[in-house]
């Protein structure tokens, strides 16, 4: 998961809008598109054309106000196929005039998926992933979305199939689970050919939010959480007025859901240097991880 921006609503020279992409089995996921994301892209090697999914959590500019530079730069770059757009169903309201103005010729299609994010649903699926709806509480309607990896395929051991005389024909069935029958009439064990897959990872992403327990169920066990941590808990009165989440409330949250890591973001403008966020939120949950423009974490 590579995190393109993290900071909050008011743009400083020392934070990026909101943005991330999730890199799974050679497709590019994205979340949330603030201002700047595709400069981020490029900053970070991001290769625009793997990108085939945007998820955006609601309509407020520092997480949508990137979307018409990148529609209109990944036409230029010739881009084909379907790209999937979804978020609130007020984000055709937003989006269509877009691309009815600027973006008429594109060489590939925009399709908007409206979802309801009030509401704990399915919303995306493919070989690789499933893809739900986080609803949280924020000053509009608000979600943040769990990605659940696929389980993946056992590898085979090459070196048993080979002295086994495994016919190429039977590696399908072997990871399916099958046994082989030698010619001979011997049973090898399907275990003994083949080697589970690492555990299918599970990453909870929670835009802006004010405190919400509510979301504990949803994304227990999470190997990573990314949750919203806007205010020190000495601003907890302007974090609850603004439906947003202090640090140790974040921590919190991860403590209950049980969750392995916690990755912080969405800071405050106010704050220069962000590290005492971290030593909040470590109090509660050690694991914490202070997320910053540029980094790479693997759930």
């Amino acid at each position: 998961m590579n995190i393109l921006g993290c900071g909050s609503a008011l743009p400083t020279t020392r934070r990026m809008a909101t943005s991330q992409i999730v890199d799974l089995r050679d497709k590019l996921y994205m979340i949330d598109c603030g201002e700047g994301t595709q400069v981020q892209m490029r900053r970070m090697r991001v290769r625009f054309g793997r990108l085939s999914h945007i998820f955006i959590s609601h309509l407020h500019g520092d997480h949508c106000f990137g979307l018409p530079g990148l529609l209109s730069t990944l036409g230029m770059l010739g881009r084909n196929g379907e790209l999937v757009i979804h978020g609130p169903k007020e984000l055709e309201n937003y989006l269509r005039p877009i691309l009815d103005i600027f973006c008429q010729k594109l060489p590939y299609s925009v399709r908007l998926n409206p979802i309801d994010p009030n509401v704990h649903s399915l919303v995306m699926e493919d070989h690789s992933l499933k893809v739900y709806s986080i609803p949280l509480r924020h000053r509009i309607p608000c979600c943040g979305y769990l990605f659940a990896e696929k389980p993946k395929e056992p590898h085979i051991i090459r070196e048993m199939t080979d002295f086994y005389n495994v016919p190429v024909r039977m590696m399908k069935e072997l990871k399916m689970g099958a046994d082989f029958i030698t010619p001979e009439g011997e049973v090898i064990p399907n275990a003994r050919l083949t080697r589970p897959a690492d555990p299918p990872k599970r990453y909870a992403y929670c835009s802006d939010t004010a405190y919400y327990p509510a979301i504990i169920p949803i994304i227990e066990g999470a190997d990573l959480l990314y949750h919203e941590a806007t205010f020190a808990e000495s601003d907890a009165a302007r974090a609850k007025e603004t439906y947003h989440s202090t640090a140790r409330q974040a921590a919190t949250i991860a403590k209950e859901a049980k969750v392995k890591r916690l990755a912080i973001g969405h800071y405050s403008a106010r704050y220069e240097d962000v590290g005492f966020l971290k030593e909040e939120a470590d109090a509660i949950f050690p694991q914490t991880i202070l997320a910053s423009e540029g980094m790479t974490l693997r759930p």
